[in-house]
């Protein structure tokens, strides 16, 4: 394992590497882009990745990488101003930020609400940004003395825990993942080269691409739930954005860092959720912001618009963006969606997300550290000088942002590709996900499992070929023993337990109502 001198003359050189006017110019577009997809309520982080990867084809691996991270970061914290603004949440994770934020501005402090959830923002992140760097290599030490059959355990485990946390059915959450695991079987064998699913086109010998798949189930399928909501409901009224009196809305120093305990304890419950695949960023802010609760001297304040209620989601949430890249360099694991839109990135320019990344790849590796410490400062920057103008994406009507979304998702199928076959999969694409989120199957799911199953397969063929089909070793070997007991006990929390509790409950309420 690397010493901590080691690694700070690895990130040194990182630096060196990173800090180029290219690459700067990269992650501010990057952040920038991130925080307007973020404001702009129904779209999000995960839209903005999903839409520009497949851009990032053309530039070099680390300016890709270092523009989509600033993408990621930009539209975790962007998310919460509509939050604060209107009540509506730019992206899932804000609504927590929801219960404190808009308090606030209706207090007439909506600048001072923005400029705390920005400051906390930049602060989880900064912190799992550094828990990344310092973790990920030795995480990635320890996989290397992994074989088949642990990689297999693991990634069982991690499919188990993505569709328990990820949706709100265990059954629905394996059901999309093992689609997901079967959709990436189609095309050549890995091994022998025989047709799978190929139907005899020529389009499908290397599978199916992950670019139209991602695009069409993550961003078109979503833009068509708000066109068909839009047209059933109508567009929403604005509510007035009035940013109120200055005096009001200065935020003091010692205002801010009187709460550093909730800032730290919010950081570090991100953190800790971000490194375990499938928790997902919505719950890290209600966490942090239930803890900071628990925790707080004034527990009455909470909901009434307090700072402290902002900043511990606003560090929560943010936290998350650091530490889901621990699980995917170490393991090849995403730890979220959008880990794993970022390890489609990779696999673009030729990285292999996994214990081996930091050996082949390991001067890339630490210059994308050095750009998400300098994607924070530029976050900071660009996101306070924006402040008043990512106040107007908030009053863009619906029915001019879907059109313009949908242009985009084509054109980034098929500019990379220059391929009609691609655009066909994305509209197909679309109308599954669609499909999925009106019966309630879990789209993180399907993706991951997308992502995944090559890894279960190779995994469990190289066991199978080693141990002479005698899959007893999964059993016998420590630590995929423990990551398949590990996979049973969630089995039965989140299926067979949440099952039978949940008629129980009906059962109580039906005697109790007679």
């Amino acid at each position: 394992m690397e010493t901590l001198l080691e690694m700070a003359s690895h990130l040194s050189a990182g630096f060196e590497a990173a800090f180029t006017l290219k690459n700067m110019l990269f992650i501010c577009g990057g952040v920038t882009l991130g925080i307007i997809f973020g404001v702009t309520p129904g779209l999000g982080s995960v839209t903005a990745l999903a839409i520009l990867v497949p851009i990032t084809f053309y530039f070099t691996p680390l300016a890709a990488i270092a523009f989509l991270v600033g993408v990621n970061k930009g539209g975790t914290s962007g998310g919460a101003i509509p939050a604060i603004l209107i009540n509506t949440p730019g992206t899932p994770e804000a609504a927590a930020t929801a219960l404190d934020g808009y308090p606030l501005a209706q207090k007439g402090k909506p600048l001072k609400a923005m400029k705390t959830a920005l400051y906390s923002s930049v602060c989880g992140d900064t912190f799992s940004d550094c828990m990344l760097i310092l973790l990920a290599a030795p995480f990635a030490a320890i996989a290397l003395t992994f074989g088949p059959p642990e990689f297999t355990a693991i990634i069982i485990f991690s499919f188990t825990l993505i569709a328990a946390l990820a949706g709100k059915s265990l059954v629905k959450g394996i059901m999309a993942a093992a689609v997901g695991m079967f959709l990436a079987s189609w095309g050549l064998d890995p091994v022998d080269a025989s047709e799978r699913m190929t139907f005899g086109t020529v389009e499908l010998f290397d599978g199916i691409p992950l670019t139209p798949m991602a695009i069409g189930t993550l961003a078109l399928s979503s833009v068509l739930a708000q066109i068909f909501a839009l047209k059933k409901t109508g567009e929403p009224k604005k509510v007035t954005t009035e940013l109120g009196f200055k005096d009001q809305n200065k935020l003091l120093i010692s205002e801010f860092w009187g709460n550093w305990k909730t800032l730290l304890r919010s950081a570090c419950i991100g953190t800790g959720v971000g490194m375990l695949p499938g928790l997902g960023v919505s719950l890290a802010a209600f966490l942090g912001y239930g803890a900071a609760k628990r925790g707080s001297k004034n527990p009455e304040e909470f909901g009434k618009g307090t700072i402290e209620g902002i900043q511990a989601t606003e560090a929560s949430n943010s936290a998350v963006v650091g530490s889901n890249l621990i699980p995917t360099i170490a393991l090849g694991i995403p730890g979220n969606v959008a880990a794993a839109l970022l390890i489609g990135a990779f696999m673009i320019h030729g990285v292999v997300p996994g214990p081996l990344m930091m050996v082949e790849h390991g001067a890339l590796v630490y210059s994308i550290f050095a750009s998400m410490l300098m994607a924070n400062l530029a976050h900071l920057v660009i996101g306070r000088i924006g402040i008043t103008i990512w106040v107007k994406f908030v009053l863009i009507p619906k029915k001019i942002i879907l059109p313009v979304v949908t242009v985009f998702c084509v054109l980034g199928v098929y500019i990379p590709s220059n391929s009609m076959f691609d655009v066909g999969l994305l509209l197909v694409f679309a109308g599954i996900g669609y499909m999925m989120r009106k019966a309630g199957f879990s789209i993180v799911c399907l993706v991951i499992g997308f992502l995944l199953g090559p890894m279960l397969e190779m995994a469990l063929r190289q066991t199978m070929l080693m141990h002479k089909t005698d899959l007893t070793i999964l059993i016998t070997r420590p630590i995929s023993a423990v990551f398949l007991l590990l996979t049973i006990f969630f089995i039965w929390h989140f299926g067979f337990r949440g099952r039978f509790g949940k008629k129980a409950t009906a059962k109580e309420a039906e005697a109790s109502g007679d």
